[in-house]
């Protein structure tokens, strides 16, 4: 019997998408079901499949659900496992990709929220940090291609999503990316190359006009 693959998600999330990359780069075929989180509007499904946090992606494989974008890639990736493994092998390298993901997570999201969200002194102070951040996961990358070295993993899945916000955090903020970062962002054009990538990211354009959206809506304009 073929495997029943859904994803319950956003256009625009950062976390779904790095769902849908690591699915493509598995050539596994699902069923997008998009929620309207615009409206704030969960669908029974969502609520029933994700009861704990009621928020996307959710990844529901023979109808079982698995929550959490990063927990989703290392279950894509378990299952999966017979075509283009996200994780290294070698355990402490494992363990690396972990880490730094997590780092991704706890840090970055938080920082490049408050450049849209905030004016000001506040804004300047997020700029910073968001900038900080990507210099920490520049230094990670050194001179290789990929965060796992020649082949594109599961750390780039988790950090190239938000590559598609970026040209709104610079309206927003006034600044240049590349400018600061010039390794991360050819890195990032390098991941672009990649049909799973580029067929996955929401358009730049788009998730400004969100953007502006929510800032009229919030009155962070």
């Amino acid at each position: 019997m073929a495997d029943e693959v859904v994803l319950l998600d956003y256009w625009a999330s950062k976390f779904g998408m790095r769902a849908r990359v690591a699915l493509a780069e598995k050539g596994v075929k699902y069923e997008y079901r998009e929620e309207d989180l615009r409206n704030n509007i969960k669908s029974q499904m969502l609520l029933q499949m994700n009861p704990v946090h009621k928020k996307t992606p959710v990844l529901i494989h023979n109808g079982k659900p698995v929550c959490e974008s990063l927990v989703i890639l290392q279950y894509i990736d378990e299952v999966w496992r017979d075509k283009a493994p996200l994780l290294p092998s070698e355990p402490h390298q494992k363990a690396h990709s972990r880490f730094w993901a997590d780092f991704i997570d706890k840090k970055l999201y938080d920082a490049c929220t408050k450049i849209w969200m905030t004016k000001g002194e506040e804004q300047e102070a997020a700029k910073k940090d968001f900038i900080e951040i990507l210099k920490q996961l520049e230094g990670q990358l050194g001179d290789k291609p990929y965060f796992e070295g020649e082949k594109f993993g599961f750390l780039d899945i988790a950090l190239i999503t938000f590559y598609c916000w970026f040209h709104a955090y610079e309206i927003c903020g006034n600044f240049s990316i590349e400018a600061e970062c010039p390794k991360l962002i050819a890195w990032a054009k390098r991941c672009m190359q990649r049909e799973s990538v580029s067929k996955s990211l929401a358009d730049e354009k788009k998730v400004y006009e969100l953007v502006l959206g929510l800032q009229k809506m919030f009155g962070w304009e």
